[in-house]
């Protein structure tokens, strides 16, 4: 981030594992294309569930983990460790360079190894506690991802983990720079991951009414500013960036996707699963990320929002960005990649970042698909008819949570 005496802070390496596509290339070329990830449920028999569908990944992940090492592993572990093999890779960085104090580690993730959690909780009440798996609590955790991650690298620098459910992934990486910012790093591999595609986290989230049950079009039920739409798709994947100091970067010759200039973060102070009126706090972690980077609003041009095909959520957001932006708002350009991922809770913010760094890089705004009846009262350009090629120099990021936690990432071109 460039506030003044504090080290600027790039984005050097993209490392999406999405419903839509796995590496950056795959997971930008589906976003130009507004192709959908939300089919009918595999990972498990969603009989005695409403809600039937969800974007999962169906990559295999063998040529990354291997199947011994992956059986220690719950699947939000491994998705990670993917993703950060894929954005050092897209780094050019070398494991030698990543090795040590100077690099650091901060994955989150909103719930963490749900489906050990599970499928140990299955085996205690069937059979009973003395054949719990001695690997059930190291495999659940949360902050298992992270510590995987800076163990395949060597990365004995600054590390966390974020726990701010579904603005987890923007907190992670706002967080993380923060490091570098501090000079207490070069290097951070940051982002977020999440596989709660089970059922007993979707019968979860269905039994609150919170999930689409457009079980008939699967790739049509994510449908966020949309009249009829009628709840999130559950999505699951990981994002991870690797985060580099400015002068690091041009040092070594990287290639730079976008800056990372303005974090912000709030409480709604509010409810645990409605956002505030108006998108009160939202507003302030908004307003927080422009005032960091000392960005005014008419500079932005694009908001990727947290945009989640759920009524309050986008009424709320969409008010929040017209009290930050006021007449401007009706200039941004708005969209909501949600609708083709569906919403990967801990992870959303990091796929998120990542959509962003690339449609700052290649002046490509991703669309919101399935926009094809706009609710009368959302009334912002959420860029209904596909990939919109449009130049900004400054991009936001929303991520808004359960909890009434809020996070906030602006980006700028470089």
């Amino acid at each position: 981030m460039s506030v003044a005496g504090l080290k600027r802070v790039v984005i050097t390496g993209l490392g999406p594992v999405t419903p839509i596509g796995t590496g950056a290339q795959a997971y930008a070329e589906a976003q130009r294309a507004g192709r959908s990830g939300v089919t009918p449920v595999t990972h498990y028999d969603p009989k005695n569930v409403a809600s039937k569908i969800a974007g999962q990944v169906n990559d295999d992940l063998t040529p990354w983990i291997d199947v011994r090492e992956a059986r220690k592993l719950d699947r939000y572990v491994q998705l990670a460790l993917v993703a950060a093999d894929l954005a050092v890779k897209d780094s050019g960085l070398s494991e030698e360079e990543l090795r040590g104090e100077r690099t650091g580690t901060l994955v989150g993730s909103g719930i963490g190894g749900i489906k050990t959690f599970e499928d140990q909780s299955r085996v205690m009440f069937e059979r009973d506690a003395s054949r719990i798996s001695p690997m059930f609590v190291p495999m659940m955790i949360a902050n298992m991802a992270t510590g995987h991650v800076a163990m395949r690298y060597g990365a004995t620098g600054p590390s966390s983990t974020v726990v701010t459910a579904c603005a987890t992934g923007s907190g992670a990486i706002g967080d993380a720079a923060r490091y570098i910012q501090l000079g207490l790093a070069d290097l951070m591999i940051a982002g977020g991951t999440e596989a709660a595609v089970t059922e007993l986290a979707m019968g979860g989230f269905a039994n609150m009414k919170a999930l689409s049950t457009r079980n008939d079009s699967p790739e049509t039920a994510s449908r966020p500013f949309s009249a009829t739409r009628d709840g999130f798709v559950l999505g699951e994947g990981a994002g991870v960036v690797i985060l580099e100091e400015y002068e690091h970067a041009v040092a070594r010759g990287a290639t730079i996707y976008a800056e990372l200039v303005g974090y912000g973060t709030s409480a709604d102070a509010h409810h645990i699963t409605m956002p505030a009126p108006e998108g009160r706090g939202a507003q302030v972690a908004m307003r927080m990320a422009l005032a960091t980077a000392g960005v005014n609003p008419e500079q932005v041009g694009y908001i990727n929002a947290h945009g989640t095909s759920t009524h309050f959520n986008d009424l709320h957001e969409t008010q929040g960005i017209k009290q930050v932006f006021g007449e401007h708002a009706y200039k941004l350009a708005v969209s909501s990649t949600k609708s083709m991922t569906g919403h990967l809770l801990g992870a959303a913010g990091a796929i998120e970042a990542i959509a962003v760094s690339q449609a700052l890089k290649d002046g490509v705004l991703p669309p919101t698909i399935n926009l094809t009846d706009p609710d009368p009262e959302l009334d912002l350009d959420y860029i209904p008819e596909g990939a919109r090629e449009q130049q900004v120099e400054y991009a936001l990021s929303n991520s808004f949570a359960f909890g009434g936690q809020n996070a906030a990432l602006l980006f700028k071109r470089v």
